[in-house]
């Protein structure tokens, strides 16, 4: 494991990089014997650096839920990462956000649902629990970003899993929606699996997905979710966001993109960067 001093050293790093929107070499390359743990050490000294600044904790984000990026990253199971006040943005209904493309490196957009918990969950709970637990569950977009390069400059390798965990789980921001009731679901008459959506870019249709895809049910996650956080000290708490994870490709985003994520019956969220 990493000692702490060096734990403190990456998360002041990450800090800096996300300030500058200078990325940085891959952590795993420097410290090939870096674990997930360390990873996971690294993020939370990071969240906890924003979180001395004032940055309230308002949920917690799962990534990696489909096989194929599991087998990509060389893992078996999802990671997760903590969201804070400054990521929430609000789209209205019938209103395009607007975001500011400076707040990233290299963001991408992906397409999730996301559950508002009005009852504690920690610990080993079953899916049934984490539903009565959910106050609503909602249409959400993540904006994923990278302070840690995608490819070494010199090598041209990828980066790994370590150096994804590190950087809070390649967590950036997150779109919700407001203004339109269709955008709260009851999680126990709606069938969450088969609720999907319509990504356009541009006007393009870049990505469709069914939250199915998310490990069969969206809120198996969430229950894996809070067994893991058991060992940190933490739980999922009332109030808290939870992102279930992503059931589209992550889709790359630029200055000028406009992006509308329809999701039929649970409402649209248009939002374009600048």
């Amino acid at each position: 494991m990493l000692d702490d001093a060096t734990i403190e050293q990456l998360a002041a790093e990450l800090d800096r990089s996300a300030q500058t929107r200078e990325p940085l070499r891959h952590f795993s390359q420097r410290f090939p014997t870096m674990t997930i743990d360390d990873g996971y050490r690294v993020g939370r000294a990071w969240v906890a650096l924003q979180r001395g600044r004032g940055d309230p904790v308002i949920g917690h984000k799962i990534g990696l839920t489909s096989r194929a990026m599991q087998l990509s990253s060389q893992i078996d199971e999802p990671d997760f990462g903590t969201l804070l006040g400054s990521m929430k943005l609000v789209a209205r209904a019938d209103e395009e956000l607007e975001i500011p493309v400076s707040r990233f490196l290299a963001p991408r957009v992906e397409v999730e649902l996301a559950f508002v918990l009005k009852a504690p969950l920690s610990g080993r709970v079953t899916v049934g629990e984490v539903l009565a637990a959910t106050e609503y569950v909602t249409p959400a977009i993540e904006i994923i970003d990278a302070r840690i390069e995608q490819f070494d400059r010199d090598t041209k390798k990828p980066r790994k899993v370590f150096d994804t965990i590190s950087d809070n789980a390649a967590n950036a921001a997150i779109v919700i929606g407001e203004g339109d009731a269709r955008y709260r679901v009851n999680p126990l008459t709606t069938d969450l699996p088969w609720c999907g959506a319509v990504l356009r870019q541009n006007g393009v249709v870049e990505e469709t997905g069914l939250a199915a895809g998310v490990q069969g049910h969206p809120a198996i996650g969430i229950a894996w979710l809070a067994e893991k956080l058991a060992p940190w000290g933490d739980q999922l708490l009332p109030g808290q966001i939870v992102l279930a994870g992503s059931f589209t490709r992550p889709v790359a985003a630029r200055a000028g993109d406009r992006f509308e994520a329809d999701y039929g019956p649970l409402g649209v969220l248009r939002f374009r960067f600048i």
